[in-house]
């Protein structure tokens, strides 16, 4: 389950607030705590971060870690479009240029400069994402999915080397990039940070 995200109105600012779901969770699953600290560590190099407002690990209040962040008011391009959005072919491809600008300018942020170099567990981190998701598919796999073994055993044979260690984003789609509601190619946020890490930028 994702993290549940509330909108927290105080006089006439907005505020966001992020916790963890209801219910059991995995230990090292929805750590607030390290999201926070990981975008207060960002946020002086790469603005596109949400400014963080609180973070509060007193489980008297909510029962749980969790933290407040600005709101960044603008579009999130989900499937369904905003009704007075229309983008042409052209703008289209500006809007994805930029996008795609600002996952770059991510990549070149200094990890050490900022803290988060130890943020991953380090080199070999193509190596564990394909282990990885192949041991969660043998895990996951009904009757009626079809063999996958041959696809995993060809990706793990043609595994190629890290070619850099560089903070990640690891979620970085449209739902998570936030454009200015006058200028729509424009980004002015990018959310949901709660899987970055150090790895491989082409992952």
């Amino acid at each position: 389950a994702s993290n549940l995200t509330y909108q927290v109105d105080y006089g006439d600012r907005s505020y966001v607030l992020r916790r963890p779901p209801f219910g059991k969770i995995a230990k090292s699953a929805h750590d607030m705590l390290r999201e926070a600290r990981v975008m207060e560590a960002l946020k002086p190099v790469y603005p596109y971060v949400p400014e963080i407002v609180a973070i509060c690990d007193d489980h008297s209040v909510l029962g749980c870690d969790f933290y407040v962040m600005e709101r960044l008011k603008g579009i999130i391009l989900r499937q369904d479009f905003p009704k007075d959005l229309e983008l042409s072919e052209e703008d289209t491809r500006k809007l994805c240029l930029n996008v795609i600008d600002k996952l770059v300018d991510l990549h070149r942020v200094d990890a050490r400069a900022t803290g988060l170099d130890k943020l991953g567990k380090g080199a070999g981190y193509v190596q564990r994402q394909i282990g990885g998701w192949s041991d969660r598919f043998r895990k996951a796999r009904t009757d009626d999915v079809g063999d996958f073994e041959e696809v995993m055993g060809w990706l793990n044979d043609k595994m190629p080397e890290d070619i850099a260690q560089v903070v990640i984003h690891n979620d970085f789609r449209f739902d998570n990039v936030v454009l200015n509601p006058d200028n729509p190619f424009e980004v002015i946020g990018v959310l949901d940070w709660e899987m970055a890490t150090i790895g491989d930028p082409l992952m």
